[in-house]
């Protein structure tokens, strides 16, 4: 059985970039941290993440390539704690999601371990062109 690409279709031109975007989407499955995804306004939405245990500074938020990427690091404390039972996990994480044209990144608030990214989604203008043939 063959593949099915967005490129075997002749008639969706240039949706390349958007294949190759579903296909590393699909590799990044980690569950952590977990998150939610919840529409706020009809165009708005917002993603928490529960980052227990980060500060705002063990977090970086940036844009890459039209991907919304969250990571986190914590730094070591120096102390040499010792630990009869460790259940928090400590450990560093990327997260990344995927933004259609269009979706702009707003503010981001800690509150609670969780960790708030707003995105507001711009309506494209209505763009019509007309071609005009010339004669050959």
């Amino acid at each position: 059985m063959s593949k099915m690409t967005l490129g075997s279709y002749p008639h969706m031109l240039g949706f390349e970039q958007l294949e190759r975007l579903l296909e590393r989407t699909a590799k990044s499955s980690e569950g952590y941290p977990p998150f939610n995804i919840e529409q706020t306004s009809e165009r708005s939405y917002r993603i928490t993440l529960a980052v227990a245990g980060f500060s705002e500074n063990d977090l970086s938020i940036t844009v890459e390539d039209r991907q919304l990427v969250i990571r986190g690091r914590q730094g070591d404390d120096g102390s040499e704690r010792i630990f009869l039972h460790r259940g928090i996990a400590s450990r560093q994480f990327q997260r990344s999601f995927v933004l259609a044209d269009g979706v702009e990144v707003g503010e981001a608030v800690m509150e609670n371990g969780l960790l708030h990214v707003d995105l507001t989604i711009s309506r494209p203008e209505t763009v019509v062109q007309t071609i005009s043939i010339r004669k050959g």
